[in-house]
């Protein structure tokens, strides 16, 4: 188990392989932000042949929803939603280059096949560290489907935001372990 600073996006894919389970990680950089409902437009998107909001090439996607921002505050809390409700999409958009999932939970056999294919890997937030990692984030933008309130998609820039390799893009997964 390392400790490692990551920007973000990634430059290339070794950084990925690097990646073991365990591995701390301090996150720098762009994250997207995208739950359930917004993850089900993309996939209408990708259906009807349109572009996406945001590029998926070597990019990360945190599933949060953020609370609304107090006076002062970039963001209110923003902890992390369960991954696995983001399954049944997750696979094509790893296909398309998306190479970072954050979240807290399991991931199905579908998405770690797809991870070990594709050379991704999915990243645990710690749930309960909401206001914490709303302390991480340096500003944030709705970049599409305003209209969903807490699940429209935003583009963050974070700082030192902490996160564990669960799931590396062999496949081992810290879930394993229990």
């Amino acid at each position: 188990m390392k400790e490692k600073t990551i920007d973000l996006p990634l430059k290339n894919e070794e950084e990925i392989k690097e990646l073991q389970v365990g591995d701390w990680l301090y996150l720098n950089g762009t994250i997207y932000v995208a739950r359930d409902a917004a993850h089900l437009r993309i996939a209408e998107r990708l259906s009807l042949g349109e572009p996406l909001p945001f590029p998926l090439k070597n990019q990360a996607i945190y599933y949060m929803g953020p609370a609304p921002a107090k006076p002062g505050q970039v963001i209110g809390s923003a902890g992390p939603t369960t991954a696995t409700r983001m399954d049944r999409y997750t696979p094509q958009l790893l296909d398309m280059g998306l190479k970072v999932m954050i979240g807290k939970g399991r991931r199905s056999a579908a998405v770690i096949n797809s991870m070990i294919e594709n050379g991704g890997v999915y990243l645990a937030a710690i749930g309960g560290a909401a206001a914490y990692y709303a302390n991480c984030i340096q500003s944030q933008e709705v970049i599409a489907y305003e209209d969903l309130g807490a699940e429209a998609i935003l583009k963050i820039d974070v700082r030192n935001f902490p996160a564990v390799v669960a799931i590396d893009s062999f496949g081992n997964s810290i879930y394993d372990k229990e």
